[in-house]
């Protein structure tokens, strides 16, 4: 009996220019997705340094209107997004009823009675899904409007200035050196809505821009063009991946999961300490002896990757989520679950492949912008 052909990966409006390029892909989330431009370490660079320019058009856009829509996100999600400001965003969580993390996400709240939900890729559907079950008896109406939308995120130093230079975005209604960090402003490209975000992914200044599918093309040149003299390259999902890792940002299927509810992550700050009535509410209850989120960093060149064992002794203490060589610090830094008691040991060692190397405990982020 022959198996069933694969399913085909879902591509951005902007895969022919990513192939032009001679972009590498790979799969992420059920996504053909680039995977590098030119090379990870030059890329990395450009948006400490410069600014790099990122296709995140893989994750969702879930809108969210109704004259209860403030309450609806109250109770769907972990944070409580009635106080959030129309003009602002939020980083939150959905949650499963005993506490375990569904997704992580950020939301705009666009007006009173509008907010926009933004979902990682491989948990777009599972999110809708939630959010639509969850919105019984709420005045709201729940619409995955991810297909309409592609989104471009700029991100590194330069960011701003290059922003300032883009041809075609209009209409801006808050100038971008007065855009708070997690506020948006609306604006236009091409005659229709565009929306920027003052948010980020890379522990750099940045901004993400929400914008029609039809004229993602022409904004990703628009943008390459401006960019070009400020040193803005392309960048892929290696790269992102390893700038996320210093600024010790959590990665849901990494960091985050339906088994980690938001404490262990260090994240238990999300749930108002008075919320109550939400689903998910179990989170708030601690659970003993669960392992919590810890930096490790070592010396040399070897790195601790995904699921490589962190050891006291010879007994292991857990496990390593995220792992590289730090192109910008210069020595290998990890993220990793391990034992409460081994929270803040000074003798801990990751076996990389049958080699013990020695690790510290170190506080996250590993980089920061403030300090660099």
């Amino acid at each position: 009996m022959s198996s069933p052909p694969p399913i085909p990966l879902r591509e951005t409006p902007l895969v022919a220019e990513h192939e032009a390029a001679g972009a590498v892909f790979t799969d992420f989330g059920g996504w053909r997705m680039p995977v590098r431009c030119t090379s990870h370490l030059e890329e990395h660079r450009a948006v400490r340094e410069a600014a790099g320019l990122f296709d995140i058009s893989h994750m969702g856009e879930i809108l969210v209107t109704g004259t209860d829509a403030g309450a609806f996100l109250d109770h769907a999600l972990a944070g409580r997004l009635s106080a959030v400001a129309v003009g602002r965003a939020k980083y939150s969580m959905i949650l499963a009823e005993d506490g375990g993390i569904v997704d992580d996400l950020v939301s705009y709240r666009l007006a009173d009675d509008e907010f926009l939900v933004v979902p990682n890729a491989g948990n777009r559907d599972a999110v809708a899904r939630a959010l639509a079950e969850r919105s019984a008896g709420f005045d709201v109406t729940v619409r995955d409007v991810g297909d309409d939308y592609a989104l471009i995120a700029l991100q590194g130093p330069a960011s701003r200035r290059i922003l300032e230079e883009v041809r075609g975005i209009t209409e801006l209604g808050t100038p971008l050196d007065g855009l708070r960090n997690y506020a948006w402003s609306d604006a236009m490209f091409a005659g229709s809505p565009l929306l920027v975000g003052r948010t980020g992914y890379t522990g750099e200044d940045g901004f993400e821009l929400y914008v029609r599918a039809e004229h993602a093309v022409a904004l990703w040149r628009e943008m390459l063009a401006a960019g070009a003299p400020h040193g803005l390259i392309p960048a892929g999902l290696a790269a992102r991946d390893t700038l996320r890792l210093e600024a010790g940002m959590p990665l849901y299927g990494h960091e985050l999961s339906r088994e980690i509810v938001p404490a262990q992550a260090g994240l238990g700050r999300i749930i108002p300490a008075d919320k109550t009535g939400f689903i998910g509410e179990a989170a708030k209850d601690p659970r003993p002896g669960a392992r919590v989120l810890v930096g490790l960093a070592a010396e040399g060149r070897r790195a601790g990757r995904e699921g490589y064992p962190v050891l006291r002794g010879d007994a292991v203490v857990g496990e390593i989520t995220s792992g590289a060589l730090s192109p910008s610090l210069g020595h290998p830094i990890a993220m990793a679950y391990v034992d409460p008691d081994a929270a803040d040991a000074g003798d801990l060692t990751i076996d990389v492949r049958g080699t013990r190397i020695a690790a510290a405990v170190r506080p996250l982020p590993f980089y920061s912008r403030s300090a660099s």
